[in-house]
């Protein structure tokens, strides 16, 4: 049975709720910047897909990730009609430090902040009154299994309404050690492309709600078919392509769905040489079979990695998307590589078109692999 979205919420470096996000996404418009957070002297790399949120230039503090979760949740449950109340709704979030920033911050600086407030549920709890919380640290793909067990629970009837949450703000030892290993710094985030260097952090937030049945007095953004996740513990870092076909072949068995059947796929796409080719690859040996291939894009090369909240923006584009009939490019995007340029790829300018079916594709370190299946509102 499909689970309709009754509520979004989503914050970014280029937009503050799902409608700036999703303009600024259609408009190929980047949230790249010079270094807000971080002594720039320290680094070989300069950029970041930050939220701009800092008192000053060069000012952190402490509880980004949770302030980004709670704005995100909180604009989800009023969009969905819960208001601030959630005691009776259980909250999911997929993240992949928590708030580990704010750690570094206490442990350096000095700043103001205890053990309690590094779990997520704290703060729930004062702002929601939320007392059913829990947290996925499953890396890249994090929000994506929150909604697994998201849809679990819905089918398992004991509860109404369930609310999915990704979060992640960007912590100086993670840039430190991309910073490290990339002999040469990516200017640019550059998925699929022949020349690609690597990617690039991001911070970001996205929550939906969803029920248990419509009621038929709220909008429902969409649905929820299915969620496919295994871990195919291959590598520490490195993807598997069985593994990765695996997920999306397990996604639309549960889901009732054909390859043919879908109509975009919102691809992971973090601009990684290796993740992508073998993304790109699995999808091929999926799909390459059948004479109807589905459109397919991604956003990170405008959004940044944004980690833990990756899978749940992606999804959020992807309502946005069939219920708008805009999708989205793929963007700094000059020369696509062999194999990406045999799919159906949006890339440079916004394309249109009817979209019923989408597949939204999320790959973390580990294996750890989630791919969702959504479909339009009826």
């Amino acid at each position: 049975m499909t689970r309709p979205v009754v509520g979004v919420g989503a914050v970014a470096s280029i937009g503050r709720d799902p409608s700036e996000l999703f303009e600024s996404l259609c408009a190929g418009r980047s949230g790249l910047a010079p270094l807000r957070g971080f002594d720039r002297s320290k680094f070989k790399a300069g950029h970041l897909f930050e939220i701009d949120d800092r008192p000053a230039p060069g000012v952190d503090v402490p509880g980004r990730a949770t302030a980004f979760l709670l704005d995100a949740v909180g604009q989800a449950a009023r969009d969905a009609g819960l208001g601030e109340d959630l005691r009776d709704v259980p909250i999911l979030v997929g993240t992949g430090l928590r708030e580990l920033r704010s750690l570094e911050l206490w442990w350096r600086d000095g700043a103001a902040f205890g053990a309690g407030q590094m779990h997520f549920g704290t703060a729930l709890r004062e702002r929601f009154g939320a007392v059913d919380t829990h947290t996925f640290s499953n890396a890249c793909s994090a929000s994506l299994y929150a909604l697994a067990l998201a849809v679990d629970q819905l089918e398992s009837g004991a509860v109404e309404h369930v609310i999915v949450a990704g979060a992640d703000s960007i912590t100086e030892s993670m840039f430190g050690l991309t910073d490290a290993f990339q002999l040469e710094p990516p200017g640019r985030l550059r998925p699929f492309d022949v020349d690609r260097k690597g990617t690039i952090l991001g911070e970001g937030a996205g929550a939906i709600v969803l029920a248990r049945e419509a009621d038929g007095h709220r909008r429902v953004h969409g649905r929820v078919r299915s969620v496919g996740v295994n871990c195919d513990a291959h590598h520490t870092t490195a993807p598997l392509q069985a593994g990765v076909a695996a997920a999306i072949r397990q996604a639309h068995r549960r889901a009732g769905v054909k390859p043919e059947n879908v109509d975009l796929v919102m691809l992971h796409g973090t601009g990684t040489p290796l993740n992508d080719e073998v993304e790109v690859r699995a999808l091929r040996e999926v799909f390459g079979e059948h004479e109807r291939v589905p459109l397919v894009t991604a956003v990170k090369s405008m959004t940044g990695h944004t980690a833990g909240s990756a899978g749940v923006l992606s999804l959020i584009t992807a309502l946005r998307t069939m219920s708008t009939g805009r999708i989205p490019p793929v963007t700094e995007l000059d020369e696509p590589t062999e194999d990406v340029s045999a799919l159906r790829l949006v890339h440079t300018t916004e394309a249109t078109g009817r979209v019923e079916v989408a597949q939204v594709n999320g790959f973390g370190f580990g294996g750890l692999n989630a791919v969702a299946i959504v479909e339009a509102a009826r």
